[in-house]
């Protein structure tokens, strides 16, 4: 049976079916610890919150549902490898790859499984979805160089796009398209039938995700670049060069472009030309993909921190030392943050508790 076409909102890596990173939640103004999970291997999944529950992989090859308010375990469920995508969180099921090369839907209530879809490749990148004749589909990458479009009441493939190279990262949807890049070095941008309507080189491969916000796409690569393509002439408008690889997804306000490095900077550019605004330096790489909330920006570095800055100027207004790496986006929902880390712990920030 298909779904309706007037359905709840989804819950999203990134925020958005743009992919921007930014939060519409507001945070407390300090942060204080409030509970903590621990799984079974590292965590490399970025958390998702919907209905006042977490839902996060792990590298132990498990999908977790948590209480937002406690992090109690909800559920678990088990695949037969480590899941380091993000989850997506629609119509009260769970969709999440696995690097066992199969897609789950998994019933967001209890974890029990409503279908899998077998790939040949791992799936390290989140799905992402979008509405067409009164169903709900969803878009799903692979190492085995194919982009999926599948129904998501069944698990049946509608279409897939080959690519010459694996598919590391999320697809951005946006007025009508379909943009994702890959290790093939190329942005492509498809329309809702899985037809390529432009294939943009970018010169070195994708490891991330693009954000799309006024029919620009924004994304880094391996060769250290930002690269910023307007998606109706299909060119390229700038490029922002640095030291190092981008593996990080950018944060896209009205003004400025966020997006962390491993030449351990955070960057912040302005959105128009690609000119650096500000830069912040952390003590390792950051591979962790910036989350805009209001006039503050958050992220995780290899450092083992979790910082949060001013958006204006990039100062240093708290950090929290995890102590193992934090390479996942963080999570913000009813005035509270989320985020996994390498030490295989799910930590939750809000507003200190009185005891």
């Amino acid at each position: 049976m298909l779904l309706p076409l007037l359905l709840a909102a989804a819950f999203s890596f990134r925020a958005d079916p743009a992919l921007t990173g930014v939060c519409t939640n507001p945070l407390p103004p300090s942060l204080a610890l409030v509970w903590t999970f621990k799984t079974g291997g590292p965590i490399k999944s970025s958390p998702v919150i919907a209905d006042n529950r977490v839902f996060i992989g792990s590298n132990d090859g498990k999908v977790y549902a948590l209480a937002l308010a406690t992090g109690h375990l909800l559920w678990s469920y088990s695949t037969d490898n480590e899941v380091e995508a993000a989850p997506l969180a629609l119509d009260g099921a769970v969709f999440v790859g696995s690097t066992d090369d199969n897609f789950y839907a998994l019933d967001a209530a209890t974890g029990a499984l409503k279908w899998k879809f077998a790939t040949e490749g791992k799936i390290p990148g989140a799905a992402n979805h979008f509405r067409a004749c009164d169903s709900t589909r969803l878009l799903v990458g692979s190492h085995d160089n194919q982009l999926y479009c599948l129904d998501a009441a069944t698990g049946k493939s509608l279409w897939s796009f080959d690519t010459a190279n694996y598919i590391n990262g999320t697809p951005a949807v946006a007025d009508g398209k379909i943009v994702f890049g890959g290790c093939d070095a190329v942005l492509h941008v498809l329309d809702f039938n899985g037809k390529e309507r432009a294939a943009v080189e970018a010169g070195a491969y994708i490891p991330g995700s693009p954000a799309v916000r006024d029919a620009r796409a924004y994304f880094g690569h391996y060769g250290g670049e930002v690269l910023c393509v307007d998606l109706v002439r299909t060119n390229i408008v700038w490029r922002h060069k640095s030291k190092d690889a981008f593996f990080s997804s950018p944060a896209v306000t009205e003004r400025w472009v966020i997006i962390g490095g491993r030449d351990r900077c955070l960057h912040c550019l302005d959105r128009a030309s690609g000119k650096p605004v500000w830069s912040f330096q952390a003590r390792d790489e950051i591979d962790s993909s910036p989350v805009v909330c209001a006039d503050k920006v958050l992220f995780g570095s290899g450092d083992g921190r979790l910082y949060m800055l001013q958006l204006a100027d990039g100062q240093l207004l708290w950090s929290y030392d995890i102590g193992k790496a934090v390479s996942g986006s963080p999570a913000i929902a009813e005035q509270m943050l989320v985020i996994g880390a390498e030490d295989g712990v799910v930590y939750a920030f809000g507003a200190k508790r009185s005891r």
